[in-house]
Order: structure tokens, then sequence, then C-alpha cells
């Protein structure tokens, strides 16, 4: 079909068309820029005691921006060397510094170098500060290292905890502090002997809901605590008996130490009480190679003085599920999820005139990894004593041996 000779445009001349279009509109538009209002206060902030603010925006009817958290420059953030590269410290460990306001990683130690120079690459770690296990005192020479965080099998937190202390370097280790109460009390003693803080890798308490749940108990919100329930349970591979954490020397424990641990450790958090009684059984399947020599499943109560009842259960052989329960005089606190990595729930269950309610608090989302190492670097620079300190960690050796005398028993321990 032939085409029609007045239908075709001048390429030049619509160049010519579209850029004196253009030029009218650069203009009209810096016309109208110099007759706009100016941003408000309420838009532009201001600085206060070092940290930018925002005046208040939203209406009463909405939640408030939460604080704004201190960040500092990378220069005068904390510097962690993390000491082994399991799952931990790749997936959740290193991840978490990237919301840390007051602390950075400057090295790594493993016994895999292919590992290590992969990581260092991906978290701008430089590859002279990376080292072999038998190197370690080399950090010693590092500046930039100020605090190292163990994230080892359990038996090795010792050994390590106390090779920190000797070069001069704050210690965050990983729970459970160790195998027995014996060597805690052996790490406490050779970080106080090298006047290096040791604080204990707790990070349930320094997550918002379980931080919050202890306020309405301290403050009573909603009366006396009357009793406690917790669980953590998940399923281990058919292979699992080649994990260290199924080998007694390396664990020193089964369920308990590893995921039980949070049970008990939040039931002393949460109520600010210590147990004085404790009542436990354990159970193992017959035959099963995972299970040759630490428990699978084990099931626990605490008596505290005040006449608290706290029951705690954890188990490697069944579905992961990780729940809390606070029976108090005016409410119930439910906490799905309870000791995930993310996701945990509030949920208050009280009366509402004639009427039951169950109404979620929606808390602001927190790291708790970064939380945790925020709090260490900020009690390194301030010079102050962590919130969870060795003596933290000894305390729940001593209660979980406690726990497995009496599991080996069926009696009831007495707690001094």
């Amino acid at each position: 079909m032939p085409i029609d000779p007045t239908t075709v445009i001048d390429r030049r001349r619509l160049l010519r068309i579209g850029a004196g279009t253009t030029t009218g509109l650069l203009m009209s538009a810096g016309a109208a820029a110099e007759t706009l209002p100016g941003p408000s206060p309420i838009d532009r902030g201001g600085v206060k005691d070092g940290k930018v603010a925002f005046p208040p925006w939203r209406g009463e009817a909405d939640r408030p921006d939460a604080p704004r958290p201190t960040v500092l420059p990378p220069e005068q953030r904390v510097g962690f060397a993390i000491v082994g590269l399991g799952r931990l410290s790749v997936s959740e460990i290193l991840p978490a510094f990237g919301e840390c306001g007051q602390a950075k990683p400057v090295a790594l130690v493993s016994g895999s170098p292919e590992k290590m120079s992969t990581l260092a690459r991906q978290h701008g770690i430089a590859p002279e500060a990376c080292y072999g296990y038998a190197d370690f005192e080399k950090l010693r020479d590092n500046p930039a290292v100020q605090a190292v965080y163990v994230v080892l099998p359990n038996a090795m937190h010792r050994e390590y905890t106390e090779r920190a202390a000797a070069i001069g370097k704050h210690v965050l280790c990983e729970k459970p502090m160790a195998t027995s109460s014996a060597d805690a009390r052996a790490m406490i003693a050779a970080c106080d002997r090298a006047r290096v803080a040791l604080m204990i890798a707790y990070r349930i308490q320094y997550q918002p809901h379980h931080l919050r749940v202890r306020q309405f108990v301290r403050d009573k919100t909603f009366g006396r605590l009357v009793a406690f329930s917790a669980g953590n349970v998940q399923t281990v591979h058919p292979t699992g008996a080649e994990q260290w954490r199924h080998k007694r020397a390396l664990s020193g424990g089964g369920a308990l130490p590893d995921i039980g641990l949070y049970c008990l450790n939040t039931a002393r958090f949460v109520s600010g009480e210590e147990p004085d009684e404790v009542y436990a059984r354990q159970f193992s399947p017959a035959g099963d190679p995972r299970f040759a020599e630490v428990e699978e499943t084990i099931d626990f109560m605490l008596h505290f003085p005040s006449g608290l009842v706290a029951h705690g259960m954890s188990s490697y052989g069944a579905r992961e599920d990780k729940w809390q329960r606070l029976q108090m005089e005016r409410a119930t606190l439910e906490m799905p999820n309870a000791y995930d990595y993310e996701g945990q729930r509030l949920l208050i269950g009280q009366r509402r005139g004639d009427d039951k309610a169950q109404e979620e608090l929606v808390l602001q989302r927190k790291n708790q990894f970064a939380a945790e190492m925020d709090h260490f670097a900020e009690c390194i620079r301030g010079g102050k004593g962590p919130r969870t300190p060795g003596e933290e960690g000894l305390r729940d050796h001593v209660l979980m041996e406690a726990i497995y005398r009496s599991a080996r028993t069926s009696q009831p321990v007495k707690l001094g």
C-alpha cells in the first residue's frame, strides 16, 4: 500500500518541536518552584542529643513513631570478631550487624578458609582479619577487635572465652554458657582476672514481646503471676546422630541445654524470681542412635518462693513449636512463636464487661541479635556491666544440673 506523502513527518522538525516543548516545560517548572512553600518544621525535623528527630505528625488514634536508636558512625562502633561460622553465625548473627547502630563485624575465626573467605567478602571484612583457630591469639594485635562473639559447640565455650580474656578482649558467648557449672565458674573467673566483660547471649531478654511481658509482671498490670508454662520442640533429621548437639562431650546434653534452656531462663527472667525446687522426667526412644548419648524429651516443673509454678518442656521429637503462656490474676498472656528468631506474638485474654475478650498487642519489630550485640557494645563503650552477665549463665547451669538429677532419681530436688 503506497504511503501518502502528506502523512510523513520530518524527523528533524519533530525533534525541534520536542526540544522547544521540553524547554518550555522546564521553564514553567522552574518558575513554579520559586513560588512553592518550603518544608515545615514537622517535615524538616532537627537534631537533638546527637540524633535526627522529627515532631509528631500522626493523629492520636495512631501509634507514634518508635524512638530512633543510637546510630554511631562506623569508626566509633565496637568491632566484633565472630568465632565459629556455623549456621547461626551465617544465617542470623552476621546479617544482624546490618541492623546494628553500635556494633560491627571486623574479624572472623574459623577452621574453614574457603567459607571464611566467602563470608569476609560478603560482609566487608579484610582478608588479613581472617584467622584460623591456631592463630586466635593474633587477635591481640588487631586494635579493631574489641570483643569476640563465641559461637562454637558448647564444650568449646570455656576454652575460647579464656583465650579471649587472656588477650584482653571482651566476650559475648552463646548460650548455653558451657557444659557444666564448673566450666561456667572458670569462665567468670578468667574474665574477672583479665578485667574484661563477659555477657551470655540470651537473645530473648532483648526481644520486645518478652520485655513487655516482664514489665507487666513487675508492675502487676494484671495482678499476680500464678503460673507459667512453655514449650520448645523441634524434629531432628534421621542422620542427626552425626550432629555435635547429639554428642554429649560437645553439647553437655540434649533438648534441655539446646532449646529447653529458653523455657527455663525466660521463666526466671519474666518472673524476676529464682526457683527453690525442681522436678523433672526425661525420655529417649530405645534404639534410636540420635539419642544414644542425649535425651530426646525432657519435662520439668519449677516451684518459686512466691508460690509461682512454672512448667517447661522441650523435645527433639515433635514438629517445631515454640509457645509460652502466663496465667495472671486478671489476664492470660499467650505467646505463639515465643522463642523463634522472629514472628513473636502477644495475645491478652481478659474480661470485657460481661464478655471474654482476646486482643493482640502488636509491638514494633526489633532484631534480637542486633539488640543484644548493640547492648554489649554500649556496655563496652560505657564501662558498665551487661544485662545478662556470666552469673546469669552459671545460674542456669546449676538449675539444669538439678533438673537432670531429678530426672535420674524421679525425685524433686531442693535448691539453696
